[in-house]
């Protein structure tokens, strides 16, 4: 299966989104590869500087670089769920047996259009400050309920 990239013409209407970044394996490798690939593919509004954070769940790792993009897209929610997961495809995932275990690149929607999806924000400062850094420097603001 070809890699799954975004349509060149946007005649859908567009949805903002804050993505989570995370990685542990070469992230500075990582990180640049997913931020060009992200930049390439879906418009880029903000991001946020990376941040080193300890592991959560399993300790025997090496400390995270974390942190956040606003990006439109016209594509819908799920269908830009399943595009973020081929990207970390492309990046080399491996999904292993342990959920919280080291990756190459880990992408999550924290906000689509707006409102707070991702229970993440409440719970981790290493989802909250650099989505918060990100809400700063582009004058955005969330609503604070999650729904589903």
């Amino acid at each position: 299966m070809p890699p799954m990239s975004l349509p060149s013409t946007h005649t859908a209407p567009l949805h903002e989104c804050l993505i989570s970044l995370g990685s542990n394996i070469d992230p500075d490798h990582y990180f640049v590869q997913a931020l060009e690939i992200i930049s390439r593919e879906c418009v880029l509004l903000a991001r946020s500087e990376a941040i080193r954070t300890a592991p959560v769940g399993y300790q025997q790792q090496p400390d995270f670089l974390n942190a956040a993009l606003l990006v439109s897209t016209p594509l819908e929610r799920e269908a830009f769920r399943a595009y973020l997961k081929g990207v970390e495809d492309r990046l080399g995932r491996v999904r292993g047996a342990i959920k919280s275990g080291p990756r190459t690149m880990d992408l999550d929607i924290v906000a689509w259009d707006g409102e707070v999806i991702d229970d993440g924000y409440f719970q981790h400062n290493y989802v909250r400050k650099p989505v918060d850094e990100v809400l700063a420097s582009s004058g955005r603001n969330l609503e604070s309920q999650k729904r589903s």
